[in-house]
């Protein structure tokens, strides 16, 4: 076994100071310009968690294996969410989805914001490919509304939104299971990840949890993700190259948007980029990577291809 599996393996505890993530030997150039990239990529996987700034993560002793996978692959120094600080999550999900927060500043279900425009999973789609919506504690297929138990929140699952992709969204925006079996496990096992999925960790993983889990939240996030990544880079999609995985947050705490975000490929290696990100920057990179035409504010953010080596 290698050095990098074996620090995936067993999440060794990190704690990723700022001053080291500025040596100037980690700092990745500028990514400004667009750069196509490399041959081999054709998949990119989102994960998003919520409401944690950057300092809260990095650098913590509850987020152990987020720290080591930030300083084995890459992370974003200054990542800001990209809309007001005092709006709430679902703005993020669309903006980071459609290239527009679309005018919304609350966390109302679908049927108060029916949005008829473009977005990536329609893009997707009608390229002649698939996208998931991996949406964790969903009572079914496409849900509208939150859970009864209040652990799938519809905000947090962007595809629920889009009018021009419900018929899509019955078949692919789907629970997810766990790490032992469901739609994310197989999927991952069978080398069958869509082109694009986006996966919702619930309320008590999410690192929010509101009142439903709110003790060690940066704590419980982390071993969900210490659960789920080993199986993704270890699936075959991640090992024959194709795959990028993405962990963001949706916001930051309601004064400051500067949220963690790591990059993770086979061609990314100990990177902390010192160009200024926004989720805007992330649908760009995902469009490029995808080949698609880019939306709203996708066209003028700076892509992460280069600085992240994709």
């Amino acid at each position: 076994m290698n050095r990098r599996r074996r620090l995936l393996a067993t999440g060794l505890a990190v704690s990723l100071a700022v001053a080291g993530c500025q040596d100037k030997n980690t700092i990745a150039p500028s990514a400004s310009s667009a750069a196509p990239p490399k041959a081999g990529y054709s998949k990119v996987l989102v994960i998003a968690e919520e409401n944690h700034g950057y300092d809260q993560v990095i650098g913590s002793p509850d987020a152990p294996y987020l720290n080591e996978l930030a300083r084995t692959y890459g992370m974003a120094g200054h990542f800001d969410a990209g809309y007001p600080a005092q709006c709430p999550s679902l703005a993020a999900y669309i903006l980071m989805t459609s290239g527009s927060t679309a005018g919304i500043c609350d966390d109302r279900a679908p049927k108060a914001h029916p949005l008829p425009g473009d977005n990536l999973f329609h893009q997707v789609a009608a390229s002649g490919r698939e996208w998931r919506d991996y949406a964790e504690s969903a009572p079914g297929p496409c849900a509208l509304d939150n859970g009864a138990d209040g652990r799938y929140l519809v905000r947090h699952v962007p595809a629920t939104y889009y009018l021009d992709d419900r018929s899509e969204c019955t078949r692919w925006s789907v629970p997810m299971g766990d790490p032992q079996a469901g739609a994310l496990h197989d999927d991952i096992r069978a080398g069958r990840l869509p082109s694009f999925a986006f996966v919702s960790p619930d309320a008590c993983h999410d690192m929010h949890g509101a009142d439903l889990c709110p003790s060690d939240r940066v704590g419980k996030g982390d071993r969900w993700l210490g659960q789920w990544l080993p199986s993704i880079l270890a699936g075959p999609d991640y090992r024959a190259g194709r795959l990028i995985v993405v962990v963001t947050w949706d916001e930051g705490t309601s004064a400051d948007n500067h949220i963690p975000t790591l990059v993770i490929s086979p061609t990314t290696n100990n990177v902390v980029a010192a160009d200024a990100f926004t989720h805007c920057s992330t649908l760009r990179t995902t469009e490029e990577v995808l080949g698609l035409p880019l939306l709203g504010c996708a066209r003028q953010a700076p892509s992460m291809v280069a600085a992240f080596h994709l």
